[in-house]
């Protein structure tokens, strides 16, 4: 049984909806799409009133801006405007959404990346004149050398699923979903560092504490679902999936503790499954998205029948999804 919602990190909804202001002038609400194709692999339909939270559309292709934004323009208010620069470690989009966010507040960004990172995401970033450093075999060890040059150079670092600035950002999600919909039975999330269904769940609680909140990892990268099942943190050898936006090896204890009054269970999914949801969103709703965002859809269709009534929203996280792994979608077929 999970306890009821709890502050995370000192998080309030009156932080939530300040940042929803500011977010409004820098990131275009993203569309709540309804969908009659998605709810059962058959032709028969589960019943269930499903709706796709396009995150993918946003103006990074991923959620990941709203969390970087709202904490660098913090700090920089913060310290009168005198912030000289922001550093962060990433597997991809939250270093392209730091980035994004550096240049709309005329910041220089260095992103540090792990050798033979996404080239999409990467071509990205540099797209937005960024400083790239491709450094480390995995996140963890990437992100400690992004933390030696923000304490040799004075500059920001925005560090992903540390930072409680971000979370106001990510929780903008539900307010726009729980704007819109009068009732919500469920929300599927994906979790890589975890920034965006604590966020997530925080708010749809305290807007509608009945909801329940579903995370969702790749099997092959399911720290925080074991973190969530024996209530400690849980470092694993390896987080080697084609989902790389979900490829963290780490659930550290605080965030595993927030989680555990937030969420009410985590599903996992294998990798074809991933690819057969990124194959259903392109041919049945024309909506691109990288395994990570596709996987809330592969974790529904698992157990579709469950929600028979109920109204289902699906979090489509980001779309930055290699060429490559793209075709490899298309050419899949569902489990």
């Amino acid at each position: 049984m999970v306890s009821p919602a709890a502050p995370a990190s000192g998080l309030t909804m009156e932080r939530v909806r300040a940042a929803q202001s500011v977010l409004r002038q820098v990131v275009p609400e993203t569309r709540l799409l309804r969908t009659t194709r998605l709810s059962k692999p058959d032709s028969d339909r589960s019943g269930a009133y499903v709706y796709l939270k396009l995150e993918c559309e946003g103006p990074t292709g991923s959620f990941k801006v709203r969390g970087a934004y709202h904490a660098i323009d913090v700090r920089q208010k913060a310290l009168g405007g005198a912030l000289t620069g922001v550093v962060t470690s990433s597997t991809g989009n939250h270093g392209l959404a730091v980035a994004y966010a550096a240049g709309k507040l005329n910041l220089p960004a260095k992103i540090f990346l792990p050798v033979n990172p996404n080239p999409a995401k990467r071509a990205r970033i540099a797209e937005l004149d960024a400083e790239i450093v491709e450094v480390g075999n995995f996140l963890e060890e990437t992100r400690r050398h992004a933390a030696a040059f923000a304490r040799e150079s004075g500059w920001y670092d925005v560090v992903d699923g540390v930072d409680s600035e971000m979370l106001p950002g990510t929780a903008t999600i539900a307010c726009e979903i729980l704007d819109k919909l009068t009732q919500v039975d469920a929300i599927f999330v994906p979790v890589g560092d975890s920034t965006l269904i604590r966020g997530v769940a925080f708010a749809a609680k305290q807007l509608q504490p009945s909801v329940r909140i579903v995370g969702v990892q790749a099997a092959k990268a399911s720290a925080y679902a074991r973190a969530f099942e024996t209530g400690k943190s849980v470092s694993l050898d390896s987080a080697d999936t084609i989902a790389d936006g979900l490829s963290v090896r780490d659930a550290t204890a605080e965030n595993v503790r927030e989680i555990a009054g937030l969420v009410d269970e985590f599903r996992l999914v294998e990798e074809e499954e991933m690819l057969a949801a990124m194959r259903d969103l392109v041919l049945l709703e024309h909506v691109i998205a990288e395994p990570a965002g596709a996987a809330t859809i592969a974790a529904f269709l698992k157990r579709v029948d469950e929600f028979a009534g109920k109204s289902v929203v699906l979090v489509v996280s980001g779309s930055n999804v290699t060429e490559e792994l793209l075709v490899r979608a298309l050419g899949s077929q569902r489990t």
